[in-house]
């Protein structure tokens, strides 16, 4: 973990001055990177005009300041702020928090159009971390989040042209490329007949238009759950037939591409986090909310559902904490504010200037398994007892495949002669099922083929200056990975993101009504 925070040299921020009485609005509070990036502008930029927030009313709260009090201002994400800053917190919540209730995937988000016109006039940026990040999504809604629905950010732009947006997608927008990846416009991995437009951008709307013509097929001949299963069969095999693994990053690389010709010449910032996992040091270390990609993982293990993994050892996985993409977040936001606006890309990652293999990270895991498991109680109920052994794709494939014939087989021909399989082999069957289907959403980020670089936003922090590197650190050589893994995020995994396991909990209600 890195050292404390140097507080000294605030004045001298440029960050604070281009923030200072500046409205910004987030869309995405309700997910995991929005709730901490909203966190660290209350709690470091005290200056700012305001924090305005789009968000989905839903059944039980159908306006955005009722649903932000009760499902979003409640997480723990701001319990240091409420600790440190007391009234002053519920002051601006009050004051400066503009709630504004809209759905991104409607036209205009659902607004009237002078409700539209205001909100555009009143605000200097906007920070769109709004996505559906399920990697097995159905095509027509991961199209209709990551895609379209930017044609409203894009919108508020033209209301607004002095706006400054800031557009969160994902190194991983590049696909099947290989190689060392630079903070530049991702070219189609698979070589498809995609136009690059003289400005740098790959025109998509025909694309889109096939995408939504096979959507519109499939509507036609299924219906329920089928429709379901048949729409995320297309997206995995649309993404895969143009070069990339899955749904999510195939519609966040066209929303990509949607938004630098909406907004060509204008103020445009992507912003591209590798893996998000939990904090390293803010709001609290290790901070999390839900199961990330590679906690999934993690705790497939813990549980022993998973042994075998396809990855390579060697491989880099790209892990980066969530404050520090927060933090490239907000000096990307100052940055557009002060500068002439133009196109600008920059990648938070670890890869290129302090990478961890995805054996050490296995390596850390076990490590801290076999050491300290009992501390993480809602993790692991027992110390794992066999090895978490990563290899290469056709070999998993050919274990897999081979465990599982004989062991389905066997359950096959005991149910039709009456005999019950026994449990062992049952839960190695669940097993098997459970390890094939992580594998088939995750493996791709554990058997890399790349490096990603940052060195453009490396350098943004270097123009911030001394008192912004130390206010909005963003760079990843100040991780000591055996630290963050062993002690930072298996706690935080342990305390922020899984619940209490069911006995504990009955014990615990027990004792409190033998108490009473």
């Amino acid at each position: 973990m890195r050292k404390s925070q140097n507080q000294s040299g605030v004045s001298s921020s440029k960050v604070l001055e281009q923030l200072r009485g500046k409205h910004v609005l987030i869309t995405g509070t309700t997910g995991f990177l929005g709730k901490v990036v909203l966190e660290k502008l209350i709690r470091a930029v005290p200056d700012i005009g305001g924090v305005h927030l789009l968000i989905r009313g839903n059944v039980r709260h159908p306006d955005a300041r009722s649903r932000f009090l009760e499902e979003i201002a409640t997480s723990s994400v701001f319990d240091r702020l409420r600790q440190e800053k007391g009234e002053s917190f519920d002051v601006f919540l009050k004051e400066r928090l503009h709630c504004v209730t809209g759905e991104v995937t409607q036209p205009d988000f659902g607004l009237e159009p002078e409700a539209l016109r205001e909100l555009s006039g009143s605000i200097d940026a906007v920070i769109n971390s709004a996505a559906s990040v399920n990697f097995r999504e159905e095509l027509d809604k991961a199209l209709s989040i990551n895609t379209q629905c930017l044609e409203n950010i894009a919108e508020l732009a033209r209301q607004n042209p002095a706006l400054a947006v800031v557009q969160v997608s994902t190194c991983y927008v590049n696909g099947m490329n290989s190689g060392q990846v630079t903070e530049s416009v991702a070219k189609p991995p698979a070589g498809e007949d995609i136009p690059l437009n003289p400005a740098g951008y790959y025109e998509i709307d025909e694309l889109v238009r096939l995408l939504e013509d096979s959507i519109a097929d499939v509507r036609s001949r299924y219906s329920g759950k089928i429709l379901e299963r048949k729409l995320v069969d297309l997206g995995i095999r649309e993404a895969n037939r143009y070069g990339w693994s899955d749904t999510y990053t195939f519609t966040k690389w066209l929303g990509e591409q949607w938004l630098m010709k909406a907004l060509d010449g204008r103020a445009l910032t992507i912003v591209r986090p590798s893996i998000i996992e939990s904090a390293l040091e803010e709001p609290v270390p290790g901070w999390i909310e839900g199961v990330k990609v590679a906690d999934a993982i993690i705790l497939a293990y813990a549980r022993e559902k998973v042994t075998v993994f396809p990855g390579k050892r060697s491989g880099t996985i790209d892990v980066i904490p969530v404050d520090l993409v927060a933090n490239s977040i907000v000096l990307a936001v100052a940055e557009a504010l002060g500068e002439p606006p133009r196109r600008r890309i920059y990648q938070c990652c670890s890869g290129s200037s302090n990478p961890v293999t995805l054996g050490e990270f296995i390596d850390h895991l076990m490590a801290e398994a076999k050491t300290n498991f009992a501390a993480y109680d809602r993790l692991f109920y027992r110390q794992p007892i066999k090895p978490f052994i990563a290899v290469n794709r056709t070999m998993f494939d050919a274990l897999a495949s081979g465990a599982r014939l004989p062991l389905g087989v066997a359950q096959s021909v005991m149910r039709r002669l009456g005999v019950l399989a026994k449990e062992r082999d049952l839960k190695t069957l669940r097993n098997l099922d459970t390890t094939r289907s992580l594998a088939t959403i995750f493996g791709f980020y554990t058997a890399p083929d790349y490096i990603f670089h940052n060195d453009d936003l490396l350098a943004l922090a270097s123009r911030m200056g001394e008192a912004d590197k130390a206010l909005f650190p963003v760079d990843a050589r100040q991780i000591d990975w055996e630290v963050y893994l062993r002690k930072i995020h298996l706690a935080g995994l342990n305390r922020f993101a899984l619940k209490p396991r069911r006995k504990a909990r009955l014990r615990s209600s027990k004792a409190r009504t033998q108490a009473a």
